[in-house]
This record gives structure tokens, C-alpha cells and sequence, in this order.
């Protein structure tokens, strides 16, 4: 089994999507790929973080205020050899900026990277600039690889004193192909004597399901589950050294995943996801608002002429009071279908859905972990 989703955003649409799954035969599952809900250990990228100084700005750098841009600009020249007064330092052209980059584990010495550039101090546009080379650290602080060039900006910035106008964001640029790879990663891949996947659902049954279409297609018991979410495969000797046919064989087997049952509820936009193994045990429900709406009209009122009366105002208050008559309806749902149909029957609207998952969850007659984001 598995988890189709559908979405109630109104109750005209609830209906629709509870036709179309009438349509549909109920054995109708569909599969995906291993690769599509599992990553291969090992087989990840390393996060690179650097900082460094964008030059050739138009009057859009930091401020004078920004004393972190000042100093790495007056530790840059002294290190090039050119002495310089801090306190006559104009950094209008110049941003202090955080380089990040993802490498691959298959990165190589000199390959290349694509890298983001994001100003952290307060410039009001990277636009024109061009990055001066950048050591890239990994987490263990060291420098894994270099970054330097000419930033490309999704969007500009342009104002005066009255107006300004701007589209997208300019303090956050790309360099394609900006980094330079030094050193690669040690990971010997192809010495490998097993490989291991990690599954991206908690899930016994579809870790089991795995475990069963692995050793179902290459014959022999290679893999087995280590925990709810990981799972090791033996190299057979065929691929001992050569990993890349294995692997590309393990990732595209067709599984069928499976998960809890489970309804999602966005109290913000009113949207309403519920799982197809969402299950109702017979009960009752019954849902209706009261209305009650308070509005005040003031009167003026006039004396008789030639009386001694005053001009005075009058307060009147009008008091509506409505109620929705809703009947009991009975709900007996075994499947997401009659979950849907019982909802429209009493005409539920999607914030009203929410109310009644929630009530017959606390009831104990929805069988599914609501989750409200």
C-alpha cells in the first residue's frame, strides 16, 4: 500500500477528486524508483563556506560603517604589499560577502563549482561586481577549493531620493563555474565490500519491501535491514571493484512505497491533504455555525418647529441571529472515497474540514496522524 495524496480546497473539488478516484481501480499503486526514495552512504556532497570581498561596485557597497569591510580591505592590500590608512578608507565599492558551494564527493582536484555569492553586510547591490579569489573551508576548516570571478545578478535596483525601484533580489549573486576544486574528498568507492542505503521514509514495511526486491532480482541474499530506515547490500564478487554497474543496477529496481496514514492540515490557507490509508470507524457528525451579527444605525432625530426641543441623535441597534441547520449525518468511512462523501453531505467548506478531522481524531474514529502546519 501507499499514500496518494489529494488536496480539499473547496468542497465542489473534494467531490471531483472523490469521482476520480472511483474511477480508478484500487489496485492501481504506483511505483517508483529505489534512487527516488533512498540515498546511497557515501554518495553525498560536502557544504563549502568561504568569505570574501566583491569589488567593482557603482557606489553600491558597504557603508562607512561596516568595519569588518574596512579591515579585510586594509589586510588584503598589506598582504599585496600596499600600506594604508584605515581612516581614509571609502569602501562604496566594495561588499564583504559569505561564498557557499555543495562538492560532490566525485569532485576531483581542478574541476569546477558553481558558487553563491550573498553580501552580509550593507550593500544594496552585487550588481557589476566581481569576487576576488575566495578560500572555500569544509567543516573541518580546511580549504577544499577556490572561488573568484564576475557575479551574475537575477535582478537591478534603481532609485533616487523620491522613488526606487527593484525586481528580484541584488545582494545575492551566482558564479558558474567559480570554484576551483584543490583536493577531493578521500572516499575509496570502488573498495567498497558492501554499500548502504538510507531510506527517506520511516517505514518497517517499505524497508522490508526493499530488502525482498533486491535479493528477489539478483538471486541471492545480498541485502538485509539494519534498522526502520537503513538498509545493507553485499557486493557480489562480479562487481568487487566496480561499483558503478551495481549501483546504477540497485537504484532504478521498482518498489512501491508505503507510509502511515496521515491527513495535513494548513490552517493558514484552509488546504486540507488527506492520505489514501486514512480509515473511519462509524460515527456520527454533526456541524453548523451560528451567526449572530450586532450593527448600529444611528438616527437623527428633529424637534417639532417652533418647539424648544434639540437636534439629537438616537442610537438603534439592529440584532440578526442565524443558525445553519445541519443534520446528524452518519459516517462510516473504510476508505478515503466515503471520508469524502461524508464530508460533502453536509456541505463541509475546507476550514470546516479542519474542525471535523480534528474532532473525530480526539473522538478516536479517524484512524491517521493529523498533522497541522
Amino acid at each position: 500500500m501507499h499514500s496518494t495524496f489529494f488536496c480539499l480546497r473547496t468542497p465542489l473539488l473534494a467531490l471531483i477528486m472523490g469521482v476520480v478516484f472511483t474511477l480508478l481501480p484500487s489496485s492501481v499503486q504506483a511505483t517508483v524508483r529505489i534512487k527516488d526514495i533512498a540515498t546511497f552512504a557515501g554518495a553525498r556532497s560536502n557544504q563549502l563556506v568561504g568569505y570574501g570581498l566583491v569589488v567593482g561596485l557603482s557606489g553600491t557597497g558597504d557603508r562607512r560603517g561596516a568595519e569588518f569591510t574596512i579591515q579585510s580591505m586594509s589586510n588584503m592590500l598589506e598582504r599585496m604589499g600596499v600600506r594604508v590608512d584605515r581612516t581614509k578608507l571609502r569602501v562604496r565599492n566594495v561588499a564583504a560577502v559569505m561564498v557557499t558551494t555543495q562538492m560532490p564527493v566525485s569532485s576531483k582536484a581542478g574541476s569546477s563549482l558553481d558558487v553563491s555569492v550573498s553580501s552580509v553586510g550593507d550593500s544594496t547591490s552585487l550588481l557589476g561586481g566581481v569576487l576576488l579569489m575566495t578560500p572555500m573551508r569544509g567543516v573541518d576548516g580546511e580549504i577544499y577549493a577556490l572561488a573568484q570571478g564576475p557575479l551574475i545578478i537575477g535582478g537591478f535596483s534603481a532609485g533616487g531620493e523620491a522613488a526606487q525601484a527593484q525586481k528580484n533580489i541584488t545582494t545575492v549573486g551566482l558564479i558558474p563555474n567559480g570554484a576551483t576544486v584543490e583536493r577531493s574528498v578521500p572516499f575509496a568507492f570502488n573498495q567498497q565490500e558492501n554499500v548502504v542505503l538510507h531510506l527517506q521514509t520511516n517505514d518497517f514495511s517499505t524497508a522490508l519491501q526493499v530488502v525482498d526486491r533486491i535479493n528477489q532480482n539478483f538471486g541471492s541474499p545480498l541485502a538485509r535491514a539494519m534498522d526502520i530506515s537503513t538498509i545493507e547490500v553485499d557486493v557480489p564478487d562480479l562487481y568487487q571493484g566496480n561499483l558503478v554497474p551495481f549501483v546504477a543496477a540497485l537504484e532504478n529496481l521498482p518498489v512501491i512505497p508505503d507510509d502511515r496514514a496521515r491527513v495535513v492540515v494548513d490552517e493558514k490557507t484552509g488546504t486540507v491533504v488527506v492520505g489514501q490509508n486514512v480509515r473511519l470507524s462509524k460515527v456520527a457528525v454533526a456541524h453548523g455555525n451560528l451567526h449572530i451579527v450586532v450593527s448600529e444605525q444611528p438616527e437623527v432625530v428633529q424637534p417639532m418647529p417652533f418647539s424648544l426641543g434639540e437636534t439629537a441623535v438616537v442610537p438603534r441597534t439592529e440584532l440578526g441571529i442565524r443558525e445553519e441547520d445541519r443534520r446528524l449525518t452518519l459516517l462510516e468511512g473504510a476508505t478515503l472515497q466515503d471520508l469524502i462523501n461524508g464530508l460533502n453531505a453536509i456541505g463541509a467548506t475546507p476550514r470546516d474540514l479542519i474542525s471535523i478531522l480534528r474532532t473525530l481524531k480526539a473522538a478516536g474514529a479517524l484512524h491517521a496522524d493529523v498533522e497541522v502546519i
